[in-house]
């Protein structure tokens, strides 16, 4: 399966959920905002949110500063 993440093609196993991917990335513990699609993702979807061939992920991770 062909997911895009952040303008980079990736393969995946099929079927993965957006959760997993983002532990994969090694993202799952950090605060994390996702597009998939051209739409935002709440973090308390994330657990729930399948992905499939083809989809286009925008994800975006703070950092901290001051």
């Amino acid at each position: 399966m062909q997911i895009t993440v952040n303008g980079e093609t990736r393969s995946f196993e099929a079927p993965i959920r957006l959760r997993d991917l983002l532990e994969d990335l090694q993202l799952g513990q950090r605060r994390v905002a996702v597009e998939l699609n051209g739409d935002i993702v709440p973090r308390s979807r994330h657990d729930q949110t399948d992905l499939h061939d083809g989809d286009d992920l925008l994800i975006v991770h703070a950092i901290g500063g001051g």
